[in-house]
């Protein structure tokens, strides 16, 4: 009896990354700046979890010659060049009550015809706005079977040339109405707004994931009308250097798991795209800008590291339901044994 060959695995899924590059002013470096923007740290992140990453990035004249594009070519991003008049550039500054942020430059849109028509198709989309310059008809960028996930705090920035960057409070949006997941931190928005608020202007059973730096972060579902939450840890960061980019390689790697999750082993439902998410976060604090991303077999290790003591928990509020949430037979259902562990 002739031997069957062994059934051949799924092609990975492709994840188009969207988003203009920011210019962070910085004192350590000749040009003054580093490359920054939830674009180039979501692109390289993506990739280097082993994702075919296509990337549309807003530059502006001086972003356009950054050496750190050459870090996403190297890791096999195929990007595609948007010139802007005008890029965002930011002055970061790290507080012990937060980081302040200074606006010297807003962002011109992107627009949508900017997406080859050959990545259009694609199966997982990130959307990683710094600076408002994704308008309401990104919306209907993706196809309507794709999976998204949304930068939401790039679209809450109040921007004027020379001053504190300030806070938009959350509303109706056609693209967060449209994201499967979105992620923000706590800083994002006025202390005022609640959780409950903001899952309200996403789609039913859409994921909200809220961070809290080293107190980790909430994550957010409303079923049926019914919120539930959940707490994820953080894990512990060896060597902090730059906060930067922190938040934005952890929605990163949590899309990355929900487009594809066989890099958790699909366990989905037991919380390690959130683990994952969380050791990427880690890593990326231990490193200047972009150097600091790492890469899959970093990931596993720190994840390794974290994971004994690691549990997402159940949270309960008044008006919130803190009981198991049942399998939703989308992303949160767990597969079978026969699924196939990317990360080995």
């Amino acid at each position: 009896m002739t031997e069957q060959p062994a059934p051949a695995s799924p092609s990975l899924p492709e994840v188009v990354v969207v988003g203009a590059a920011s210019r962070d002013v910085v004192d350590d470096d000749p040009r003054g700046w580093r490359l920054g923007g939830g674009v180039s740290y979501s692109a390289l992140a993506v990739a280097r979890l082993g994702l075919p990453t296509r990337a549309v990035i807003g530059v502006d004249r001086e972003a356009s010659t950054a050496s750190e594009l050459d870090l996403l070519r190297e890791a096999g991003v195929d990007d595609h060049l948007v010139p802007l008049e005008r890029g965002p550039v930011f002055v970061n500054i790290e507080r012990p009550e937060g980081r302040l942020q200074l606006c010297h430059s807003p962002s011109d849109p992107i627009p949508t015809s900017a997406v080859p028509e050959a990545w259009r198709d694609a199966k997982g989309w990130l959307l990683a706005p710094v600076a408002r310059e994704l308008p309401a008809d990104w919306a209907d960028a993706p196809p309507p079977d794709a999976i998204v996930a949304l930068g939401w705090q790039g679209l809450l920035r109040e921007l004027t040339a020379g001053e504190e960057v300030g806070h938009v409070r959350p509303g109706p949006d056609p693209v967060v109405a449209r994201a499967d997941l979105a992620g923000l931190s706590r800083d994002d928005v006025d202390r005022g707004v609640e959780i409950g608020d903001l899952t309200g202007f996403l789609r039913d059973a859409a994921t909200l994931v809220v961070t809290q730096g080293d107190r980790g972060g909430l994550v957010a579902r409303r079923i049926y009308g019914v919120l539930r939450l959940r707490h994820y840890p953080a894990v512990r960061s060896h060597h902090p250097v730059d906060a930067t980019g922190a938040g934005d390689v952890f929605l990163a790697a949590l899309a990355a798991a929900r487009i594809e999750p066989r890099l958790v082993g699909g366990r989905l439902a037991a919380g390690y795209d959130l683990l994952m998410a969380a050791a990427a976060a880690s890593l990326v604090l231990e490193g200047s800008g972009m150097l600091g991303v790492p890469d899959r077999a970093a990931v596993r290790a720190r994840m390794a590291e974290a994971g004994g003591g690691w549990t997402v928990e159940r949270t309960g509020a008044p008006g919130v339901d803190a009981s198991p949430e049942p399998p939703s037979g989308g992303l949160s259902e767990e597969p079978g044994p026969s699924t196939p562990a990317l990360g080995g």
